[in-house]
C-alpha cells in the first residue's frame, strides 16, 4: 500500500510572458494532478534550466483560490461580491449585453481586451477572430514591446538576429537593459557556457545593481532613460580609436560618414554627464567591444520603457554595426526572433474578415478610453462592454487611478475570463473560470530562441473551467459571429495552421515536441543584407515606415532624432518631484502572475522601494521605514530599502504586487503615465518623476 506510483512524464512549453518560452517536462500524477516541473534537457535552448516560479507550478495550478465556476456580481463594482451561476446563464447574459451595445451604439461599443497572460497562439490571439468577425473595436498592443520592437526594426528591418545559442560561442556578451536572472534565466545558461569554455567576459548595463549586474565582469549602472547617450559615446570611441570596420560599414550600412561626423561631439565626457557613469568605464567598455570581434549584444525590453525608448533601442543596436560584429559567430545584436517563424495566423485571428476602417484603441490608454476621453474614442461610441482574457489592467495598466474610475462605471458591462479573482475581476459584472496551460491545447513560439513548440492538454481542469477558445466559440454562436475558426477545436486549428504555414502537422510536431526554425548563419547575421530594399542597416531610420503593426504615429513624432542620439523627452526630476522611479521586474512575480502563490509572496516579502543612502539621509528615511511615493497621478505606500546599488536621484521598486498588498490598496501603476510614446505608442512604465517622503511626514 505504501508503494510510490511512478508519475508519467508529459511535455509542454511554458506559456508565460517571457522570451525563454521554456520546453518543459511535467510529472503527471493522475488525470487532474501534476507534480514537479523541469526544463527539458534535450531542447538546446532551455537545456534543462527553468525559473523557480515555473518549477513550482503545482502550487499555482492546484491553488485553492482558483476560480472554478461562473460568477455574477451582487455587490458594488470592486467589492468582490458575487454569486455562482451556470455557464449557459453566464454566456447568455454576456451575449445579451454585447448585442444590446451593438444595437444601441454599433459594434465598436464592444472592446475585446487581452494580452500575454498566455503566449499561446490559439488561446491568446483567438479573441481577435471574434473582434474581426463582429467589427468590435480594435486594440493596439502597447504594454510590452511596442517601443523596443520598433527601435530594433528601425535598424535591421525585422525582429531577428544571431542564434541566441551563439552566446555560448561569444567572447564578450553585453546584456543591456534586461535582468535575465529575474526574467529569462536561460540567457545566463548560455553566458555561463561562454565564460567557462572561452573565458568570455560579461557586461551588464542597467539602472540598478540587480542579480545579473552582480555577476558581470563590468556592470554599468546608469540613469534611467539615458542608454542612447552611452551608445553614442561607445560609437564615438570606436570611430575615434580605429575600431570601426570601414569595409563592413561601406557594404552594409546606409550613412556611416554622416554618423561619424554626427558623433564627434558625443564623446565619453558628454555621455558621463547625462548617464552618471564614469568616463573610464565608458572607455573600458568601448575598448572591450573594439578589441573583441565576437561581441554579442543581448538587448532587452526594460531600457526601452521610457518615452525615448525606441530611440534608445535603435542607438544600442547600432553599436555592433560599427565594428562589424555581425560577421562573426557569437557576434551581432539580438532582441528577439519573432520574425523567423512565419506562422500564418489568419485562421486563428480571423484576419481575412478584418475591416481596416474599424477604430483601434490603445490598450495602455484603457483608463482614458473607459472614461470616454474624446482624444481616445474620437467620434465613435463609448465602450459599454469590455470583455477581457489573459490580462489584469486594474493592476498592470498605467494611469491606474483612471483605469479604476473607468472600470467602476455603472453603465459599463465587464466580463473577465480569468484563473483567479484579480483586481480586474473584482470590478467585473461577470467572471468566467479559465483553464491553465496544461489543461488545454496550444502552440507556442519562443521570441528569445528559435523553437516552435506544442503545448498539448495533459490534465483535466478543475470544476467548470473552460479554455479561451471554447468560450470564444460559445460567444460567437450567441452573437452571430461567423468564421471557420469557430467551428474547429483548438487541436484542429493548430493542425491547419501548421499545414498552412509549411511547418508540418499536429502529429508530426507532437512526435518531435519542438521544431528548430533558426535560419542559416548568413540570414541570421544579415550577411545577405538587412531587411530593407537597399539591404543596408539604417543609422538614419525612417521612423514613419518601420514595418510593425501600429495604429498611426503618436507622441512627439516630428522631434525624433535623425541619427542615433540622446533624446531628452523623459520625465526628468523637478523641484517638486526630484526622483526618477523605475518599476523593474521582481524575481518571483511575472507581471501580476504568481503574486497569488504563497511561495512567491514569501520570497518577495513586501512592497519596497530601493533608495540610495545619501538620498535616504537627506529625506529623513531609515531602512525599513514606511514611506509614500507620489506625483500628480497618485500616491503609493510601501517600505524603504536603503541600497547603494542605485544612483542618487533614482528609485527602484520591483513589482508587480497586488494592489491590496499596499496600504490603501493603491499599486505602483498609479504613478505611471499613459501618454503614448513616439513613434507608434507604448507605455513608459519606467519613466516616472516622483517625490518620496516618510509616511508620517504627511
Amino acid at each position: 500500500m505504501n508503494k510510490q506510483i511512478k508519475p508519467d512524464i508529459v511535455y509542454s512549453a511554458c506559456p508565460h510572458d517571457c522570451p525563454s518560452c521554456c520546453a518543459l517536462e511535467v510529472e503527471r500524477l493522475d488525470e487532474g494532478t501534476i507534480g514537479r516541473v523541469r526544463g527539458a534537457k534535450d531542447q538546446t535552448y532551455t537545456a534543462g534550466v527553468i525559473c523557480a516560479k515555473v518549477a513550482r507550478y503545482a502550487e499555482r495550478i492546484h491553488h485553492p483560490d482558483r476560480l472554478t465556476h461562473p460568477l455574477r456580481r451582487t455587490g458594488e463594482k470592486g467589492s468582490g461580491a458575487f454569486e455562482r451561476i451556470s455557464w449557459d446563464d453566464a454566456l447568455d447574459l454576456l451575449a445579451e449585453k454585447m448585442l444590446e451595445a451593438e444595437t444601441k451604439y454599433g459594434p465598436e461599443a464592444v472592446w475585446p481586451y487581452y494580452y500575454a497572460g498566455t503566449m499561446g497562439l490559439v488561446q491568446r490571439d483567438g479573441i481577435n477572430r471574434l473582434r474581426h468577425a463582429k467589427k468590435y473595436s480594435g486594440m493596439h498592443q502597447t504594454f510590452c514591446s511596442a517601443l523596443s520592437s520598433v527601435g530594433f526594426m528601425a535598424g535591421t528591418g525585422k525582429i531577428a538576429g544571431p542564434d541566441p545559442r551563439e552566446m555560448a560561442k561569444s567572447d564578450l556578451v553585453i546584456i543591456w537593459g534586461t535582468n535575465p536572472v529575474n526574467t529569462q534565466v536561460n540567457v545566463m545558461t548560455h553566458v555561463a557556457k561562454a565564460r567557462k569554455s572561452r573565458n568570455a567576459k560579461m557586461v551588464a548595463i542597467d539602472v540598478y545593481q540587480n542579480a545579473t549586474m552582480k555577476q558581470a565582469d563590468l556592470a554599468l549602472c546608469l540613469k534611467p532613460g539615458t542608454d542612447a547617450a552611452l551608445a553614442c559615446a561607445l560609437m564615438h570611441i570606436l570611430f575615434r580609436d580605429g575600431f570601426a570596420d570601414r569595409e563592413y560599414l561601406e557594404k552594409y550600412t546606409d550613412c556611416p560618414a554622416d554618423l561619424e561626423e554626427h558623433l564627434k561631439t558625443r564623446g565619453p565626457e558628454w555621455a558621463a554627464a547625462i548617464t552618471g557613469l564614469a568616463e573610464a568605464d565608458i572607455e573600458t567598455l568601448a575598448r572591450w567591444i573594439g578589441e573583441t570581434p565576437k561581441s554579442y549584444f543581448r538587448l532587452g525590453y526594460g531600457f526601452t520603457r521610457s518615452r525615448n525608448g525606441a530611440v534608445s533601442m535603435h542607438a544600442a543596436s547600432c553599436v555592433p554595426a560599427i565594428t562589424g560584429a555581425w560577421r562573426h559567430e557569437g557576434g551581432g545584436a539580438f532582441h528577439g526572433n519573432g520574425g523567423i517563424y512565419r506562422i500564418k495566423k489568419t485562421l486563428i485571428e480571423g484576419n481575412d474578415v478584418r475591416d481596416p476602417d474599424v477604430r483601434v484603441l490603445d490598450m495602455s490608454r484603457i483608463g482614458a478610453v473607459l472614461c470616454g476621453d474624446a482624444s481616445e474614442i474620437g467620434d465613435g461610441p463609448p465602450v459599454t462592454v469590455l470583455f477581457t482574457q489573459n490580462t489584469n489592467p486594474a493592476s498592470v495598466a498605467p494611469d491606474q487611478t483612471r483605469v479604476h474610475m473607468g472600470l467602476a462605471r455603472e453603465d459599463l458591462f465587464t466580463c473577465v475570463h480569468e484563473q483567479f479573482m484579480t483586481e480586474t475581476a473584482k470590478f467585473a459584472d461577470l467572471v468566467l473560470p479559465a483553464t491553465m496551460f496544461l489543461e488545454h491545447d496550444d502552440l507556442y513560439v519562443g521570441n528569445g530562441h528559435q523553437y516552435l513548440q506544442l503545448g498539448p492538454k495533459v490534465i483535466e481542469a478543475p470544476g467548470e473551467c473552460r479554455s479561451n477558445h471554447e468560450v470564444l466559440r460559445e460567444i460567437a454562436n450567441r452573437v452571430g459571429a461567423e468564421h471557420p475558426g469557430f467551428e474547429m477545436t483548438a487541436r484542429e486549428m493548430i493542425d491547419t495552421t501548421l499545414r498552412d504555414s509549411g511547418r508540418g502537422t499536429w502529429d508530426e510536431l507532437e512526435e518531435i515536441r519542438w521544431l528548430d526554425c533558426q535560419p542559416d548563419f548568413d540570414e541570421a547575421h544579415y550577411l545577405n543584407g538587412f531587411a530593407w530594399p537597399d539591404n543596408k542597416f539604417r543609422f538614419r531610420p525612417d521612423w514613419g515606415n518601420v514595418p510593425v503593426l501600429h495604429a498611426g504615429t503618436v507622441g512627439p513624432f516630428d522631434q525624433m532624432p535623425e541619427l542615433p542620439d540622446y533624446w531628452d523627452v523623459i520625465e526628468t526630476g523637478t523641484d517638486e518631484c526630484p526622483f526618477r522611479l523605475a518599476t523593474s521586474p521582481a524575481r518571483s512575480f511575472l507581471n501580476s502572475t504568481f503574486n497569488e502563490t504563497a511561495t512567491s509572496l514569501a520570497r518577495e516579502g513586501r512592497p519596497e522601494v530601493m533608495i540610495h543612502p545619501g538620498d535616504a539621509a537627506q529625506n529623513g528615511i531609515k531602512d525599513g521605514d514606511k514611506v509614500r511615493l507620489g506625483n500628480a497621478r497618485g500616491t503609493v505606500i510601501l517600505h524603504a530599502s536603503i541600497f547603494d546599488g542605485v544612483q542618487r536621484g533614482v528609485l527602484v521598486a520591483e513589482s508587480i504586487w497586488p494592489n491590496d498588498s499596499h496600504e490603501g490598496g493603491v499599486g505602483l501603476n498609479a504613478l505611471t503615465g499613459a501618454d503614448a510614446a513616439a513613434p507608434f505608442g507604448g507605455a513608459a512604465f519606467h519613466d516616472n518623476r516622483v517625490w518620496i517622503k516618510p509616511y508620517l511626514s504627511l
